[in-house]
């Protein structure tokens, strides 16, 4: 079975998607692992990243995204989700990723995610607003080593969707007084969800992005970062630059993964960032 991360944080602009998508990208073209990436974002960001906004907009002008499996949901007898259809294979722009699948987000997903608490309970009480992904996904997962999953930058019905079949959840976050604030508050409701679902659901760590060393406010941050209990903090730290976020446009091809990411310590920090979570799931000697 895989094993499931979703990356999450309830402020934007903290690098959550360049995080998750480098993450999948690292783990299939450096440790060779199957991955399928979910993007939950309705702001689509890493599905544009991974498969560019043409090819994108092809497969949401015909029903093929996420937003067709929450409407589906919601009217059973009218919508129909084709997972075969929407889950795209071997996507990136990188040559060397060779087993990375996407199931591709919408930002249709924005009209939806405030109905989805009124989801017909069905026949027999057996639908849950919460369950709708681990149901269509099924079929797949034993195809995949890993599953990183994009949430959306709160803690709604399409997010719990993703914590739902996770093992453990990542936390990016710029080290400054506002991205860090609702940190807390993640772990607290992830914690209270777990219990209700009878999951356990682990809190991997943290990632600190966007790093200036010559900031004291990243540098006082940090050092309470580190000291958190409850998300311990990852060793990997990622560092404020250019090329991060040129990383994002899918227009360029690029034949290894530093290339596309870049030679300033980003390969790096991926690389780190990838042994800690094998290490922690599969006792991973480097």
């Amino acid at each position: 079975m895989a094993i499931v991360i979703p990356v999450i944080n309830l402020k934007g602009g903290v690098a959550k998607t360049t995080t998750s998508v480098g993450l999948a990208e690292m783990l299939t073209s450096e440790f060779k692992k199957k991955v399928l990436f979910i993007d939950l974002d309705p702001q689509t960001n890493a599905t544009t990243m991974l498969i560019g906004e043409h090819r994108w907009k092809d497969l949401n002008d015909n029903g093929y995204t996420l937003a067709r499996l929450f409407e589906s949901a919601l009217h059973p007898e009218e919508v129909r989700f084709d997972l075969n259809r929407t889950l795209q294979r071997n996507v990136s722009n990188i040559l060397s990723c060779q087993n990375l699948d996407l199931i591709p987000s919408s930002l249709d997903l924005i009209n939806i995610q405030d109905d989805l608490t009124r989801v017909p309970r069905g026949k027999f009480y057996s639908n849950n607003p919460y369950d709708i992904l681990r149901k269509a996904i099924q079929p797949i997962m034993n195809e995949y080593e890993y599953i990183i999953i994009d949430c959306p930058p709160n803690l709604g019905v399409i997010t719990l969707n993703g914590l739902r079949i996770a093992n453990g959840y990542i936390i990016p976050t710029i080290p400054d007084v506002l991205s860090t604030y609702g940190i807390p508050q993640i772990i607290n409701r992830v914690n209270d969800f777990a219990w209700e679902i009878g999951n356990q659901i682990d809190s991997l760590g943290i990632v600190v992005t966007k790093y200036r060393e010559n900031s004291t406010i990243h540098k006082t941050n940090l050092t309470k970062l580190r000291k958190e209990i409850d998300a311990p903090l990852f060793r990997a730290i990622f560092k404020d630059n250019n090329q991060m976020a040129s990383a994002a446009d899918f227009t360029m091809e690029y034949g290894t993964f530093r290339q596309k990411w870049g030679y300033g310590g980003q390969f790096d920090a991926f690389f780190t960032l990838a042994i800690e979570i094998i290490e922690r799931y599969e006792r991973y000697e480097n």
